[in-house]
C-alpha cells in the first residue's frame, strides 16, 4: 500500500513538471528574421512590432493606438551610393496564415531639416489589428524615386498579445 501511494505521488509530481517538448504557455523563441533587403541601388529596411512597445509620446506624435492587439509596419528606403533616405512609393499587402487580408495603409513620415546639415529621415508606417499568436505575411512593394520598376520584399512575423 505504501509502495503504491509513493508510486502514485511520484507519477503526479513528474506529470506536473511537463514532459519533453512541453512548453506550456511560454512561446519558443523565434530566430531573428531579415530586417533589410538589397533591391539594386537601394536597401529597404523593414520591421513589424506590437504598437504597445512604442513609447507613449511617439504613439501620440504619430497618431498610433498603443495596443497588444495592433501591429505596426515600418519601412525605410536608403540609397546605397550615399546612404541617403529616399522617397518611394510603398504599398503593402498583408495576410495571415489562413489567407485573411489585413488592410494596412502606409503613410510617409519625414523628420529632420531639409537643406540643412542634418539628414532627413524618411520612412513609411502603417498598422493593423492582430490576434494572439497570429502570423502575418507582409508583401511590400517599393519603387524608389527615379527607378522604373517596383521591387518586392516579403517577410513574416508572429505577434503575441497575451
Amino acid at each position: 500500500m505504501i509502495r503504491r501511494t509513493l508510486l502514485i505521488s511520484m507519477f503526479a509530481l513528474i506529470s506536473a513538471c511537463g514532459g519533453p517538448g512541453d512548453s506550456g504557455d511560454v512561446p519558443q523563441a523565434q530566430p531573428a528574421g531579415a530586417t533589410s533587403a538589397d533591391i539594386g541601388n537601394h536597401v529597404v529596411h523593414f520591421s513589424a512590432q506590437s504598437t504597445d512597445q512604442l513609447p507613449p509620446a511617439v504613439a501620440r506624435e504619430y497618431n498610433i493606438v498603443r495596443s497588444k492587439n495592433r501591429a505596426m509596419l515600418n519601412v525605410s528606403v536608403i540609397r546605397k551610393s550615399d546612404s541617403t533616405p529616399t522617397v518611394a512609393d510603398v504599398s503593402v499587402n498583408t495576410v495571415n496564415l489562413t489567407g485573411q487580408l489585413k488592410n494596412i495603409t502606409m503613410r510617409e513620415i519625414k523628420e529632420g531639416r531639409e537643406g540643412g546639415d542634418e539628414a532627413v529621415a524618411i520612412y513609411y508606417i502603417g498598422d493593423t489589428t492582430v490576434a494572439n499568436r497570429e502570423v502575418l505575411v507582409f508583401d511590400i512593394s517599393v519603387k524608389p524615386d527615379g527607378e522604373e520598376i517596383a521591387s518586392k520584399v516579403r517577410f513574416k512575423r508572429q505577434f503575441y498579445s497575451d
